[in-house]
């Protein structure tokens, strides 16, 4: 289906520039689950851009490294260990932030946790504990930001989201049920926002495969070491685009052809994606390597060792890809389609008029 989208790209991410050019001086930005992946690499990138940045995550020693590297550029950092799950520690943490570095502009929503199972072989604790940090982390932080922007009648509040939010694959179902939950929250905050007249924004960013290290120290009940599915991505291509999605006034934007390709496919061919995905949605969601016995998740507690910008699949991972707003991608799909079906008509129309007229015969 990419093959249709030629010219929609509105643009093509860069690998991350050590650059203060970014349009953000001055500006306060927070971003949950930034002590790893792309969280991690979206902290970097508005620092780099000129933002002061609060970094929120779980577990202190992490969130002090990447609060060291970060500085490192000059930028004005503040780290708070808090788990998202806890609405007091959000809203505790807010205080914090703009007593630190001053009002909240941008919250950028990110911390997740995910769970490699067939849903038969999950336990409500694990499917509890995905949806409270995956889905009501998100909502606490939101809350938490709008109670602060509201006042001011200013804010963004970006949450990033995924493919997944669309379409439902095996293994994943903790993890795609809340990133729709999250995309359903967000659609009608956004609604009621707009009811207000309010300034505020609130937009979702929907992404394709990451390199990122859940796939190291997600909690799984398979039989061997779960991967993305390709194409995979660097999280640092992630963060070039969340970056221009918080400069942009777009509702929603789709990252990479694979994005659009899972949700549009899905809206125009649900079955044949469900039958396609019981076919092959068990292999390409795990390598050739077992499980070891043993393996650490970080499911309910942290792995402090593997807290790093990047996982094991960067020989695959692309450093960039192309932007489409969410509006864009279904216009152009849409008018792909009606070309397709106008030219298919035009051609049979052709050739019933080169066999000529049709007769009926009577016997």
């Amino acid at each position: 289906m990419t093959w249709l989208l030629p010219k929609l790209a509105r643009s093509q991410t860069r690998p991350t520039r050590n650059s203060k050019k970014g349009g953000f001086d001055g500006k306060v930005v927070v971003v949950t689950g930034a002590s790893a992946g792309v969280g991690r690499a979206v902290a970097r990138r508005f620092a780099q851009a000129g933002a002061s940045v609060a970094l929120i995550a779980r577990e202190a020693a992490s969130l002090a490294e990447t609060r060291a590297e970060i500085e490192r550029g000059g930028t004005k950092i503040t780290a708070i260990p808090a788990d998202v799950a806890d609405p007091e520690a959000v809203f505790k943490a807010i205080d914090t932030i703009e007593a630190e570095l001053g009002p909240v502009d941008i919250w950028i929503n990110n911390a997740m946790v995910t769970l490699f199972s067939p849903v038969a072989e999950m336990t409500p604790e694990e499917i509890r504990r995905v949806t409270e940090v995956t889905y009501l982390g998100f909502v606490y932080g939101t809350m938490a930001a709008l109670a602060r922007m509201r006042p001011r009648n200013s804010g963004l509040i970006l949450q990033v989201g995924s493919a997944l939010a669309y379409r439902g694959i095996p293994l994943q179902a903790a993890y795609c049920g809340a990133k729709h939950a999250i995309r359903g929250f967000t659609d009608a905050l956004r609604t009621e926002l707009l009811h207000d007249g309010s300034n505020i924004r609130v937009t979702m960013v929907q992404l394709p495969a990451v390199n990122s290290p859940q796939f190291d120290w997600a909690r799984i009940h398979v039989p061997r070491t779960p991967r993305p599915v390709a194409p995979v991505f660097q999280p640092e291509a992630i963060a070039a685009a969340i970056l221009e999605a918080a400069q942009d006034k777009g509702p929603e934007y789709w990252l990479g052809s694979s994005t659009i390709k899972a949700i549009i496919g899905s809206m125009i061919f649900p079955s044949v994606v469900d039958r396609y995905l019981a076919r092959t949605g068990f292999s390409i969601q795990q390598t050739d390597v077992p499980a070891p016995p043993g393996r650490h998740d970080n499911l309910f507690e942290s792995v402090p060792e593997l807290h790093r910008t990047r996982g094991s699949f960067g020989q695959e991972a692309a450093p960039s890809l192309s932007v489409w707003s969410a509006s864009q991608a279904r216009a152009a799909v849409l008018g792909a389609a009606v070309g397709i079906a106008a030219i298919a008509t035009a051609a049979l129309l052709s050739r019933s008029k080169a066999r000529g007229p049709y007769r009926i015969r009577y016997r």
